[in-house]
């Protein structure tokens, strides 16, 4: 067998070859990083990829790693056979390697406490190398600081980092407790079809071409929402699907083109027995996955509270500060900006920030620019140094009579070193921009966490909302989302105010899982049609096979989708979920892998009846 050199060419003979390997000996004994004191003066046959070569001169050292862990070899020049020190002589990194020898303990200076292995070592009598490697294009010890698109254009070496498999050990783990948890429970696995008819309601459908049918498209799901519906209508009662699902939308570090959902849905239910179901799911989750004991029923917000005081209906619950509505300490007020504000309807919202006082000003300046990029004219700020309110500073308080200062101190509770925000806007909006400066703050000045995991239920979404660049409403989750019965009579007159039988799952600031209670009444369903803009003749050309089944009773019934690649993200404690993903693709939704999205050749199309056209 012949090495390659750093640029890839043969170099110097390598032998035993890998037929000598095959013909002597196939499989391991134990994975590299499961060997123990225990086994010390036993011979072990074990095989993987070199990580690190040192040599000391009559000493030469490989540590060798697989899945499992790393085990370092000692190759001794003046004792080991003479072909397995001519093979070490030739080894570098990534090289693939078999070893069979004697295992012994290491010298007590010698230990390793990193490692799992670091008591033990293992004298080869045979050294068979594999396959040879050129040099890789990135360290994989130091692959965390490389540029991801380099490792994702070599992600074959980049899943052999521990961490990545960790992830994908952890996402496997992840399958195996949900298929578990949902048969105990008595839901049946369904597997639904990959190629369905585009519903333009929603994000950008991924078109497939019919070469059978000129003209025509399929295509790829948003999501079984039909389907699992029609389930029901079936008789199913209990289904569940661990499915991937395609969206062509504008990506960021928790979405991907294609993802992957826990589809759940059941009959003869409300609400709260599908979040009983799908929260004891969690709990099974974190208990199996990370040890953790996650106290159940999980608490609940409606939206209007978590928009009132999170500023978001994504609230991240670890941290103590909250949006608080002061309109009422400055219904008198001399401020004219507040004054303004109060009289078009809008709030005056605040936000209590501990350890902010210590912000310089050119930090200050920075959150002013974050509200204005949310829309906002920009917040007011104080600085507490104190709890005295004569000592407060900022470009606002001098315009404060001591009544409001005393009042906003008592309403806040305020503490020496805290920073408060002052936002008056319409209602909605001055607590979404304290809401993102909240989150901000909390990672800045490193606000303690009251808890590591927040799970909360946010309930009563608005069930349409107005889209200004369509002049129309539409559903807010999608348009099979049941009202809440007290406000259906309210769907023509009030679209707005109309509350929904639906609730979204968050942790640590993420959706993590959404779902509603479905309409199943046909004249409902039309009726929710027709307030999104949506004409019988459509409706019925779009969805008329859902309507259709709505004639063959079916039953109430509602469910819930997981984002398990999120899921799988938050209990790796990675930053993206492309980290927790084989092959993902990148923010652009390409695959540096594979090239992907590429050209095709020319007969395809023609086949397909397509022609691309240039703009």
């Amino acid at each position: 067998m012949r090495a390659m050199d750093e640029s890839g060419r043969e170099g110097a003979t390598l032998a035993p070859a890998l037929s000598s390997w095959q013909g002597e000996r196939m499989g391991r004994d134990l994975g590299c990083g499961e060997v123990r004191p225990e086994h010390v003066g036993r011979t072990l046959t074990v095989a993987g990829w070199v990580h690190r070569v040192r040599d000391l001169g009559g000493l030469r050292f490989v540590e060798v790693r697989d899945r499992t862990g790393r085990l370092q070899l000692v190759i001794n020049r003046a004792e080991a056979p003479p072909e397995v020190v001519q093979a070490a002589e030739g080894l570098r990194a990534e090289f693939v390697v078999a070893a069979r020898g004697t295992v012994r303990r290491r010298a007590p200076e010698a230990v390793n406490p990193r490692l799992a292995t670091g008591e033990v070592e293992l004298v080869p009598a045979q050294l068979w190398i594999l396959a040879t490697s050129k040099t890789p294009p990135f360290e994989l010890d130091a692959a965390a600081e490389v540029d991801e698109g380099l490792r994702l254009r070599y992600r074959y070496l980049d899943l052999r980092r521990p961490a990545m498999f960790r992830n994908l050990w952890l996402r496997h783990r992840a399958y195996q407790v949900v298929r578990r948890y949902f048969d105990r429970n008595g839901f049946l696995e369904v597997e639904t079809p990959m190629l369905t008819r585009s519903t333009p309601e929603g994000a950008r459908d991924y078109l497939v071409p019919s070469r059978l049918h000129p003209g025509r498209f399929y295509a790829l799901p948003q999501s079984p929402q039909l389907f699992k519906q029609l389930l029901m209508v079936g008789g199913i009662e209990r289904y569940f699907q661990i499915v991937r699902c395609f969206r062509d939308e504008d990506l960021r570090a928790d979405r991907q083109p294609e993802f992957t959902q826990i589809d759940v849905e059941m009959s003869f239910v409300d609400v709260d027995d599908v979040l009983a179901m799908a929260e004891g799911m969690m709990a099974e989750l974190w208990q199996e996955l990370l040890g953790v004991e996650v106290p159940l029923p999980l608490p609940r917000l409606t939206y209007a509270e978590a928009m009132a005081r999170y500023g978001s209906d994504k609230p991240d619950l670890r941290y103590e500060p909250v949006v608080v509505d002061v309109s009422d300490v400055f219904v008198q007020t001399g401020f004219r900006g507040f004054q303004a504000a109060l009289a078009s309807g809008g709030a005056v919202r605040a936000l209590r920030a501990p350890g902010g006082a210590a912000l310089s000003r050119k930090e200050l300046d920075a959150l002013n620019e974050t509200a204005r990029a949310a829309g906002s004219p920009g917040v007011a700020w104080i600085a507490v140094p104190e709890p005295d309110p004569e000592a407060w500073r900022g470009p606002v308080v001098k315009f404060f009579t001591p009544e409001e200062r005393a009042a906003l101190a008592g309403r806040l509770e305020l503490r020496a070193g805290d920073l408060v925000l002052l936002a008056a806007d319409e209602p909605e909006r001055a607590s979404v921009v304290l809401g993102k400066l909240r989150l901000q703050l909390a990672e800045r000045l490193a606000w303690p966490r009251v808890k590591e995991w927040a799970f909360t239920w946010v309930v009563d979404f608005p069930l349409l909302e107005w889209d200004e660049e369509e002049q129309r409403y539409v559903a807010r989750h999608h348009p099979f989302t049941s009202p809440r019965d007290e406000d259906l009579d309210r769907l023509e007159s009030d679209p707005a105010g109309v509350r929904a039988r639906a609730y979204d799952l968050v942790l640590n600031g993420y959706e993590i899982g959404g779902g509603s209670i479905r309409i199943h009444r046909r004249d409902v369903q039309e009726r929710v049609f027709r307030a999104i803009g949506l004409p019988p003749e459509k409706a019925r050309e779009r969805f008329g096979f859902l309507l259709e089944a709505f004639d063959y009773g079916p039953p109430p019934h509602g469910g819930i989708a997981f984002g398990f690649d999120r899921i799988v993200m938050l209990a790796a404690g990675a930053s993206s979920i492309r980290d927790v993903i084989a092959f993902p693709k990148t923010a652009r939704a390409v695959d540096p892998l594979t090239g992907a999205p590429a050209e095709v050749d020319p007969g395809q199309l023609e086949e397909l009846h397509l022609r691309i056209q240039q703009r």
